[in-house]
């Protein structure tokens, strides 16, 4: 099988759209490999799944599903038979029963993560001066402006719906644990981790590294790719 016959699905987390995956896309492109960037409307679990789900059937071939952040919950909550693997990024991964809120606020808060509540309309946008401060702090200023411009805010519907059975109890999956994240704790990621059976790759980067460190991304989901090709 060659990288023309895999396909990756890559899916947004909160405050974040499909711009936030462009250093990602160009290399894995610049192979062979088609690359769709699912948009998520972040407007309820189910809509956001349902996001996801359309755009696999837009790909061809297996599929490797790749999700920063909150989008670790959605990509295993899909059933589509042609997603062949999981490459989580420093993505939260609630087990059967559990919510995302479950995990995120599993620990203590890290002294520089924002304090999150909704507006006036009932969502939850992040601080801009959050964007510089925990969520990418390796970030240039150039980078910073634009995540800030783009965010996209997140309803409490869609961290709040206990989950089904996950994906990755049935699919192999990689796990980009990021060691300086102000958003996710890394013992979270490191226990969520560990109990999905991943295969942990631990990187001192910061919460968005699709961003400010894409190398390290593309690099964890060739190898996932590599699998599937061989598989």
């Amino acid at each position: 099988m060659s990288r023309e016959n895999v396909s990756v699905v890559l899916a947004h987390g909160a405050w974040a759209d499909g711009t936030s995956w462009a250093k990602v896309i160009g290399p894995l492109a610049a192979q062979g490999v088609k690359v769709l960037a699912a948009p998520l409307p972040l407007t309820t679990f189910a809509d956001d799944t349902v996001a996801v789900e359309r755009t696999i059937e837009r790909a061809s071939g297996p599929v490797v599903l790749a999700a920063h952040a909150y989008a670790g919950a959605v990509i295993a909550a899909v059933r589509n038979e042609n997603v062949k693997a999981l490459v989580y990024l420093t993505a939260l991964a609630p087990d059967e029963g559990e919510t995302v809120a479950d995990v995120f606020y599993r620990t203590k808060p890290h002294p520089m993560a924002p304090k999150l509540a909704p507006d006036k309309n009932g969502l939850i946008y992040l601080p801009d001066e959050a964007f510089p401060a925990a969520f990418a702090q390796n970030a240039s200023k150039e980078e910073l402006l634009l995540l800030t411009a783009v965010q996209r805010p997140i309803s409490p519907a869609c961290i709040s719906v206990k989950v089904n059975r996950p994906l990755w109890k049935d699919r192999p999956s990689w796990f980009l644990m990021a060691e300086q994240d102000r958003m996710i704790s890394p013992d979270t990621q490191r226990f969520m981790a560990e109990r999905m059976h991943a295969r942990v790759r631990s990187h001192p980067v910061d919460h968005a590294p699709i961003v400010t460190s894409p190398g390290v991304v593309v690099d964890i989901i060739r190898e996932a790719i590599a699998e599937v090709m061989s598989g």
